[in-house]
């Protein structure tokens, strides 16, 4: 690279999901000193790019983008692009030329969750089970205060292994969050378990995900974010890579990590506890929305709002 005078017009452009890893000397001034970070796009990001992969596929007039861009946050560029190519195919299994707005929808869910699951046939017990686990997701999410509007909830199984799923949808793109926003999301995800213990007064197996998200956010709350009363702004976690995966190890003592794990399941079970107490206060609602979601395995979030205000579905 010393070899190039600096106007011989040549440029060098390199790429990596491990810049921590370079050797200094790649990256020391007159080398590759510039970095240019491409983070996930932003919602008028999302939108631009669906705008130019849906260029090359037959739309219907009344496909709008914009929500579709808010419905894939998180999304990235190839993933954006395969949800354009998902619709397209959606269409066509069902004999259609152009692309609607259900198409792209469905194509969000595919990537999300994977296929619908045409073959899973669950017994009348599993279904109820599964329709007021998804319920109590929503009802939860729903009787907070800075959550994420419900957008779908559905019982139909996906070949990702999930059978059923709440999807909520922001207005726009949230770069912080309160801690009240985190223990309110901690809630939403133990909702499902909640319910099956107000309802059956047992468990299943079907919040081993709730679980895993639920405990990632407590334990970043205490650990990462600075929001615990014991600890304070003290860093007891080092994110290793963030562009791959962004696993985490702990930088502090046995015994610091012992009085972690035991906040963290103080933490959950609060919010456990919460949930079950806003399902227990609203039973007659949960029991009713998930009725009408057994009998529809599919219902919008504006169905879910007009039985919970009181209105008909």
């Amino acid at each position: 690279m010393d070899g190039f005078e600096g106007n011989s017009g040549v440029m060098i452009l390199a790429a990596t999901n491990r810049p921590e890893s370079l050797d200094p000397a790649l990256t020391r001034p007159g080398r590759f000193d510039r970095r240019v970070t491409v983070e996930l796009p932003d919602l008028a990001g999302r939108e631009t790019i669906l705008k130019v992969h849906a260029k090359k596929i037959k739309m219907a007039d009344d496909v709008d983008l914009h929500t579709i861009a808010r419905m894939a946050a998180g999304a990235s560029g190839a993933e954006l692009a395969n949800i354009i190519n998902e619709a397209a195919l959606t269409a066509v299994r069902n004999s259609r030329t152009v692309v609607n707005e259900a198409d792209l929808e469905e194509s969000i869910e595919v990537v999300i969750a994977g296929y619908q699951k045409k073959n899973a046939v669950l017994s009348d017990k599993e279904k109820m089970v599964v329709a007021y686990h998804e319920t109590g997701h929503a009802l939860v999410a729903a009787m907070q205060s800075h959550s994420a509007p419900v957008q779908k909830i559905t019982i139909i199984p996906r070949t990702s292994g999930a059978l059923g799923y709440t999807m909520q949808v922001d207005t726009g793109d949230k770069y912080l969050m309160t801690k009240e926003e985190i223990e309110n999301k901690i809630a939403t995800y133990t909702g499902g378990r909640a319910a099956e213990e107000v309802i059956f007064g047992e468990i299943t197996t079907g919040a081993s995900n709730d679980i895993e998200q639920a405990t990632k956010l407590a334990r970043a709350m205490i650990t990462r974010y600075g929001m615990s009363d014991s600890f304070g702004m003290v860093a007891l976690e080092t994110v290793n890579n963030q562009y791959l995966g962004g696993d985490a190890s702990m930088a502090c003592s046995a015994d610091t990590q012992n009085a972690v794990d035991r906040e963290v399941m103080a933490l959950v079970e609060k919010q456990h506890q919460k949930a079950r107490k806003i399902l227990e206060d609203n039973k007659e609602k949960l029991n009713e929305l998930a009725k009408y979601l057994y009998e529809k395995e599919t219902i919008t979030g504006d169905e879910f709002m007009r039985i919970l205000e009181g209105g008909a579905a």
